[in-house]
């Protein structure tokens, strides 16, 4: 249904015919007064009638205003209760977390037999994307995200800041210093593009910095961490992401020398969110799983 007018401008006047007040209408919408008189002018102007006017000190509605009024109010409240029930029903739904795939596989996948699913309120729905969502409409209600902490409009809660390494299949970080840092610079390096500080562990190793034979950039850190695995080359890649192959044997580090990357992975989410029950629960859970190291 097409409505020819603009909503803002019903809202405007709907707010300043309950309330007989162009300033209590600006309180409620949270606008200034001169805005709700832009608005109120607008819909006068596209409906051809005169809706409000001074009476005194106050205002009053028009017949055409006092036609219009009681339909507008019924029309926004029904509006107004549908947005509250759906709202209650995702707060009472699963949390929708939004994460990188490195980081489902990696960090959270091992950990998830210490999840307490059965418990009310520590429901979850995880989606993963290699690209930050977009929160404030509502395609996740939350996200663990790799960064500086700094996203416009969102709360971030620290979870743990990243070091980077340079990681092999077992076997590659064999024999001396010397000969792993000239079978390195042969080797193929594989690099996240979410790993910006890559160089900076390049840089940091004693007796480097080194240039390996090629770089191939792909768009995910599980990637560059399953070629290492498979022999395709080396990775420079999030220590904590690594730590699950490292455990089972399949990766090691070549030269244990891990770097502090400058950035860290956050608990993101609008503030509208920040008493939410299913978001406390899930951050306590995960600071209970980085204050344990492994969690195992």
């Amino acid at each position: 249904m097409r409505i020819p007018v603009p909503l803002n401008a019903l809202r405007a006047f709907e707010a300043a015919a309950r309330h007989l007040s162009i300033k209590e209408a600006a309180l409620e919408l949270a606008v200034t007064p001169s805005a709700v008189s832009h608005q109120l002018r607008t819909l006068e102007d596209m409906l051809g009638v005169t809706l409000l006017r001074r009476a005194g000190t106050g205002l009053e509605l028009t017949p055409a205003g006092q036609r219009l009024a009681p339909g507008l109010h019924q029309g926004l409240t029904l509006i107004a209760e549908a947005v509250a029930g759906v709202r209650e029903e995702r707060r009472e739904g699963p949390l929708r977390v939004n994460m990188l795939p490195t980081f489902a596989t990696n960090w959270l996948s091992p950990r998830l037999s210490l999840y307490p699913f059965e418990r009310r309120g520590f429901s979850l729905d995880i989606s993963t994307t290699q690209e930050d969502v977009d929160l404030a409409a509502g395609v996740a209600d939350a996200g663990i995200w790799y960064g500086g902490g700094q996203w416009p409009g969102l709360e971030a809660d620290l979870l743990f800041e990243a070091t980077i390494d340079l990681y092999g299949r077992p076997g590659f970080a064999s024999g001396a210093r010397r000969a792993r840092i000239e079978r390195v610079s042969r080797a193929n390096l594989f690099v996240s593009r979410h790993c910006l500080t890559w160089r900076r562990w390049m840089d940091s190793l004693p007796g480097g910095p080194f240039e390996p034979a090629m770089v191939t950039r792909v768009d995910s850190g599980g990637l560059t961490l399953q070629a290492a695995a498979d022999g395709a080359g080396v990775s420079i890649a999030v220590c904590e992401l690594a730590e699950s192959a490292v455990r089972l044997g399949r990766l090691e580090s070549v030269f244990k020398h891990p770097v502090k990357a400058g950035v860290g992975f956050w608990l993101v989410y609008p503030k509208a969110l920040s008493e939410d029950r299913r978001l406390d629960n899930l951050r306590g859970w995960l600071r209970e799983q980085v204050g344990d190291g492994a969690g195992h």
